[in-house]
């Protein structure tokens, strides 16, 4: 892996290039408990003060642009050309120390299908897209079916939980794990090295080298035994790919649907268990509760920010003048919330009599979005997880008041570090049956 710090030459911090005009007094540090309790608050703030284009500060005094405006955001991520997920055009690689916290969420270049721009992320996402459009939805509802039934017998017969950390965290990464070709035991050590990742504490960098290897060996193990699993499929593709690359985008492909997921069956979860409406919706049967989790991801979208995309020229957005090379921050959640567009989105919604939109921009947009196949796993994981907690504890209610709860400490993401819950103890499956 290249060292990003010589990709580029530096460009110092307040001075020309790299520097969004404002940073500095002017500028939003990115960061601080009100991204944790109520952005949308800080979201609209930033509106009236800096416009859909604010100048933001990050640890270390790093500048970016955040974009909120969703015309704005719509426009960067629609042209891949004038704004391409190219880390290699940072103008603050010479700013940048090794240990910088936002370092693995913004990335360094290598050769992924996340981490890779323009002919080269498409000649990973001609392999990795076509290997997810095989996953067949019927076979991924089963799995989800029965891995949700294991996790909640785990716990059904104490009448207590944590739904964050014994439900919604494990279920979509054992999900991926059988759908990429692992077996169950090795995917439950999969799902503890990716809750070492979210945590990212002291033990993160062993876990990273820890998934790698996992990868790694699952490469090796289906090159000689292929079977009916996504890594085969992404194996088969006829192009020239290295090992090292495909234990990458298999790292890309169960990351980004591990915590995102995660999220958004506790962010549903928890509105359900402390908001009339989205109680209401969740227990009207299998279409409410598609549409009310269509609307978390309006409301309480699990990725809040996404880093990023990097200007290719100089260039002016939203009434601002953006440099070369300057990060702009994707604000998914903010832009989602714009007054203008929600506007429309309702409008729309009573026009035409249906109680759902989807317009929102939970999954980014563009030639580097989540793909469409891989969102189609991820809504049916987060939907049957959804669907058979409701039918297993059917009189869930928080254990803590829900003041209690506490959000996850990230500007970027959006989701809650537990979810205690009680309930009326029940037998495990295998008592019923």
């Amino acid at each position: 892996m290249t060292n990003p710090s010589s990709a580029t030459p530096a460009s110092p911090i307040g001075t020309g290039g790299g520097c969004p005009m404002g940073a500095g007094a002017g500028a939003v540090a990115l960061g601080g408990p009100g991204f944790d309790t109520e952005p949308q608050e800080l979201y609209r703030a930033m509106r009236r003060e800096h416009g859909p284009v604010v100048p933001v500060e990050l640890p270390g005094g790093v500048p970016a642009w955040l974009v909120i405006g969703y015309r704005e955001l719509h426009q960067v991520t629609s042209d891949g050309e004038l704004y391409p997920r190219d880390v290699s055009l940072w103008n603050q690689w010479g700013n940048i120390p090794a240990d910088w916290p936002l370092l693995p969420m913004v990335g360094t270049p290598m050769p992924s299908i996340y981490f890779t721009a323009g002919a080269e992320h498409r000649r990973h996402a001609d392999m990795v897209v076509p290997a997810l459009e095989g996953v067949d939805p019927f076979e991924t509802r089963q799995h989800c079916e029965q891995l949700a039934d294991r996790l909640i017998d785990a716990v059904c017969s104490r009448g207590t939980a944590d739904l964050v950390a014994e439900y919604a965290e494990p279920l979509p990464v054992l999900v991926l794990a059988r759908l990429v070709g692992f077996p169950d035991d090795e995917g439950a050590d999969i799902a503890r090295v990716l809750k070492d990742l979210a945590d990212g504490g002291p033990g993160a960098q062993k876990a990273h080298l820890r998934f790698g290897e996992h990868m790694q060996r699952l490469v090796a193990e289906k090159r000689a035994r292929p079977g009916d699993d996504v890594t085969s499929r992404m194996l088969a593709h006829p192009g020239p790919f290295t090992d090292e690359e495909y234990a990458l985008d298999l790292m890309a492909v169960t990351a980004a649907g591990h915590l995102t997921t995660a999220d958004w069956i506790s962010n549903s979860t928890r509105l359900m268990l402390t908001e009339d409406q989205f109680a209401d919706a969740l227990s009207g049967g299998r279409h409410s509760v598609a549409e009310a989790m269509n609307e978390v991801l309006w409301e309480d979208g699990p990725t809040q920010i996404l880093a990023g995309r990097w200007a290719a020229r100089d260039t002016r957005l939203g009434g601002r003048d953006i440099a070369r090379g300057d990060m702009l921050l994707l604000g998914l959640g903010a832009a989602s919330a714009d007054p203008h567009i929600r506007q429309q989105v309702t409008a729309s919604a009573v026009r035409s009599g249906q109680g759902g939109n989807s317009a929102h921009l939970a999954f980014s947009h563009g030639e580097y979005r989540c793909p469409f196949p891989a969102q189609e796993i991820a809504e049916i994981i987060a939907r049957t997880g959804i669907e058979v907690l409701l039918d297993r504890l059917p009189d869930l209610e928080l254990a803590v008041p829900a003041t209690d709860l506490v959000r996850r400490p990230s500007a970027f993401l959006r989701g809650t570090t537990a979810l205690p819950v009680r309930f009326t103890p029940v037998r495990t499956t295998g008592d019923a049956l």
